[in-house]
């Protein structure tokens, strides 16, 4: 009964395999799936006429799966596995008593356990390996021992976004060590008591970086209260609440930061004499004083600013600001976020500079209106739906410039009738005079976007060493993986920028850029083939390739289409708004690149479905009301719900900034909490967060999907440390020192909502034993 029920499930197998087969190879793909189907057949018919041959072929299908799986993916057990695996449970199987019983002819154990070993060899010796880890170690030279860090902030302390107005992301402490950082030990936690609820959006998410000023953290939450917390002890000092009402047509729930401010005309200790500005989801930037929390009445109107004056079509959930305002020169500058693939009457991507004591609006540059920086008059409305900075911006005040991370135009993938402003200025960093508005230079990323990459991170201001002496310099991640290192003066490279052919074939009215920069520094992914398909077994990885083949992709800038296009890498971004983390003492950097392919397909107008009650979201069906086609847009998936691509899809890597040579890229993060069973499976999986560095050569970065805060060896990208967080750590640390010279690394762990990590409410500190 045994080999009969074998031998039915064998020809199942071989059906399915088969018959999926046969599709693949229709479209072009591999016909290693026809013939193993056929040959599970022909195995299942000598198992039901109970023929022992019937295990010789099967010893042939593991040997030559073995080298197919081999010739294919090389010597990567994650590669090996779903290729083999199933194939070598079922000849285990064969191998037993109950599997043979009955069967006549030639003995053909010693075939299959000479093929099982085989396999069990290569597994074995594949699991020592790994083909795409990149080995090398960083210059630990101090190049510029007295490097530039921006700004007057004390070494203790961390008063941006990015510590510093250059957004460096880098502490001078070295308290922490490479040889110490392994005894980093729990200090204190607190917790918000702002939680994600159930009728918030899925995208209620806790990115939040502190500040550390004197004695005091100052955190957002992602409705938005604003907290101060004793640096040393966790308690809380005082809290604001904002009172902002949920609203559904908002696509981001979330606070990366607040912004500080101390006024030198005030005296220190009256009310106000030190700032907190904290931006809201209902487009408000509310003045606090740093020491209570008490609104300051005498910014703008009784304290709060109304960020959506002067804006076109001000909806309410459509346009909001989600990260830090940066204050330099005496101006708060503030962009926003607009709602992506709504519609085509949207508020305006407009930054604006506005006094940081009185509120009043000193310039605003709308990029879809590029020459005209003089506030607006009342009446007035600025260009709907032209490219906004969702992110942070930073500043070289010595050179008085103001440097802008541009996203592009909403309907993202559909680029007919942009203006010629549009076009200029969509998906680049954008130089702006810091006391006019004006334009400086602009260095676009991606000419005529259609793929929703948009410059995601604050760039960072460090000065390299080149053959022709010191250049101040920029270094801007962006989503598809190129990190420009341009000259901060002029926007020209200092590592070069290279035009490369692009695919073209837009949809009618449409067109595509026929070339497109690429950067000399790049963590671009190689384009994706059947081979690079992935799943649990063989069957869902068939299932992804023929979706691969199914869909239009011709590489990197695949145009989007009513057939369906692959994105890779996709919006999600091979770096999004952590960014990346630059040591201007040694001129590297350190980065987290993530790998996730995405799918878009254009739905046209006639088969959009009626409006819904559903959330905003970037995923699923985005409408575009008033544009011809809505899109669906996705991450690339198989019938499981994992990527289709094999992994890694996340690795942490470093680069010398002054030879744009990548030193190492290590698979970063494991499956635990990616799977029903807490695996510990370093796969390298994707994340969302930023890293910092310390003086110290040792990095930090949580934002992977599994729970941890790790630190690293900057030199090797070596792990040195982890620690297990309460709650997803989509967020970028930061560190201080306290009064009694103890250094502190400080995370917040809440959750991310579209990448389903564990929500949470928790600030967590770590430091050295006394």
């Amino acid at each position: 009964m045994a080999t009969i029920l074998t031998a039915v499930i064998l020809a199942f197998i071989g059906l399915v395999l088969g018959g999926g087969g046969i599709r693949l190879a229709m479209l072009g793909g591999s016909w290693y799936y026809v013939i193993v189907g056929l040959a599970f057949l022909v195995t299942a018919w000598l198992l039901f006429r109970r023929r022992s041959t019937g295990l010789w072929l099967y010893a042939a299908i593991v040997i030559g799966t073995l080298c197919w799986a081999v010739w294919e993916a090389g010597f990567d057990w994650w590669d090996l596995g779903p290729r083999g695996g199933v194939i070598v449970l079922l000849a285990l199987w064969l191998l037993t008593p109950w599997a043979r019983r009955g069967l006549t002819g030639p003995d053909g154990r010693a075939p299959l356990i000479l093929a099982v070993l085989a396999s069990l060899a290569v597994a074995g010796y594949s699991m020592t390996a790994d083909p795409k880890d990149i080995a090398g170690e960083l210059s630990a030279d101090k190049v510029t021992p007295t490097a530039d860090l921006g700004g007057n902030v004390p070494e203790g302390e961390w008063h941006f976004y990015g510590r510093t107005p250059f957004g460096q992301r880098y502490s001078p402490l070295n308290q922490i060590t490479v040889d110490n950082v392994a005894s980093l030990q729990p200090a204190w936690t607190y917790r918000t008591g702002d939680v994600k609820g159930p009728d918030d959006i899925g995208e209620t998410t806790y990115q939040v970086t502190p500040l550390k000023i004197g004695d005091a953290l100052y955190i957002c939450t992602p409705h938005n209260f604003a907290i101060a917390i004793d640096a040393t002890t966790g308690k809380e000092k005082w809290r604001f609440d904002p009172k902002i009402k949920l609203d559904p047509n908002r696509q981001h729930q979330t606070c990366r930061g607040v912004s500080y401010y101390a006024d030198g005309k005030i005296a220190a200790g009256q009310p106000c004499a030190a700032r907190v500005y904290l931006p809201t989801s209902d487009a408000r930037l509310i003045a606090l004083d740093a020491a209570n929390g008490q609104v300051c009445a005498s910014f703008a109107e009784g304290g709060t600013l109304n960020l959506l004056a002067n804006m076109p079509y001000p909806k309410s959930g459509y346009y909001y600001s989600t990260s830090a305002p940066l204050i330099v020169g005496g101006k708060i500058i503030v962009g926003g976020a607009v709602n992506d693939n709504y519609s085509t009457q949207e508020p305006s991507g407009v930054i604006r500079a506005f006094d940081v004591d009185s509120g009043a609006l000193l310039w605003n540059w709308d990029s879809g209106n590029p020459d005209q920086t003089t506030p607006l008059p009342a009446g007035q409305t600025y260009t709907n739906n032209s490219p906004n900075m969702w992110s942070t911006p930073s500043a070289d005040e010595k050179l008085g410039l103001l440097y802008v991370p541009l996203g592009n135009q909403t309907p993202d993938q559909l680029g007919a009738g942009r203006s010629a402003n549009v076009e200029k200025f969509s998906s680049s960093i954008t130089a702006l005079d810091l006391n006019s508005g004006q334009v400086r230079w602009v260095r676009q990323t991606v000419h005529h976007d259609l793929w929703d990459m948009d410059v995601p991170a604050q760039p960072s201001l460090v000065d390299i060493t080149t053959s022709s002496g010191v250049v101040p310099g920029l270094v801007g991640p962006t989503k598809q993986g190129d990190l420009y290192v341009l000259d901060r003066r002029s926007g020209e490279p200092i590592i070069p920028v290279k035009e490369v052919p692009a695919p073209g074939g837009a949809i009618e009215g449409d067109h595509t850029a026929p070339t497109q920069p690429e950067s000399d520094l790049s963590f671009n992914p190689k384009p994706l083939t059947g081979a690079d398909m992935w799943g649990i077994t063989m069957f869902d990885q068939l299932a992804c390739r023929i979706e691969l083949k199914g869909l239009r992709y011709e590489g990197r800038y695949t145009p989007p289409s009513e057939q369906g296009s692959l994105v890779y890498p996709g919006n999600f971004g091979v770096f999004n708004w952590g960014g990346v983390a630059v040591d201007p003492v040694r001129q590297v950097m350190f980065g987290m690149p993530t790998y996730l392919a995405f799918k878009s397909q254009l739905i046209p107008r006639d088969q959009v479905p009626p409006p819904d009650e559903g959330r905003g979201s970037e995923q699923g069906l985005n409408r575009n009301e008033g544009a011809p086609y809505a899109v669906v847009m996705g991450p690339f998936l198989s019938p499981l719900g994992i990527p289709c691509q094999a992994p890694p899809w996340g690795y942490v890597a470093g680069a010398d900034l002054r030879t744009g040579k990548i030193a190492y890229k290590h698979r970063n993060g494991t499956v635990r909490d990616m799977t029903p069973l807490p695996l510990p499976f370093k796969v390298g999986v994707p994340g969302i967060g930023g890293p910092m560095i310390t003086a110290g050569g040792v990095a930090f970065l949580g934002a992977a999907v599994d729970d941890y805060l790790r630190a690293y060896d900057l030199t090797t990208g070596r792990q040195l440390w982890k620690a297990r967080l309460p709650a997803g750590g989509q967020s970028t640390p930061m560190t201080y020192t306290v009064a009694d010279g103890r250094q502190f690394v400080v995370i917040v762990a809440g959750g991310h909502g579209s990448v389903g990590t564990k929500p949470g409410d928790y600030v967590m500190a770590y430091a050295l034993p006394k």
